[in-house]
């Protein structure tokens, strides 16, 4: 207990050294917050605290920057703006209908400069040519699509 007493900032450094390198490898933020922990360790070292507030302090700061750091930092680390690849990132916009569309036959829209097989979302709905829609999903190669309403002046 003597050797830990005489040499605790080395011990403290060393370990919080140790942590920091593993979370390069780990990437959870989970052992940096212990790091953090071990370099409280070491400042209550450098004030010449007994062992026992050291570890105390350690660890309380360890507990403190897990339950309120890392909550925070991993949401901003995962945060970010929505991805959507693929035909999903059609769903939502608008289009010209450029073959008239019933439930009996589908028609065609332009979207997003391409053309494609369209279908209403309700069956008994007929657009005709030159109307706005907007697409609702897409189903394969045909997006399923709901008039735009206008206002009549």
């Amino acid at each position: 207990m003597e050797w830990l007493r005489d040499h605790a900032l080395e011990t403290w450094l060393g370990l919080a050294i140790v942590l920091g390198v593993a979370e390069m490898f780990s990437l959870d933020l989970i052992l940096i917050m212990l790091a953090a922990g071990a370099l409280v360790g070491m400042v209550a070292a450098v004030l010449d605290l007994h062992v026992a507030v050291q570890i105390l302090a350690a660890s309380a700061a360890s507990v403190a920057a897990l339950a309120m750091v890392r909550p925070t930092m991993v949401k901003r680390l995962h945060g970010g703006p929505e991805l959507r690849l693929g035909h999903g990132k059609l769903v939502g916009r608008q289009g010209i209908v450029t073959e008239d569309i019933s439930g009996l036959a589908p028609g065609r829209i332009k979207l997003a400069g391409e053309f494609w097989t369209a279908e209403p979302y309700d069956d008994t709905t007929s657009i005709t040519a030159g109307e706005t829609v907007e697409v609702l999903a897409i189903r394969g190669a045909t997006a399923v699509v709901h008039p735009v309403a206008r206002l009549e002046s």
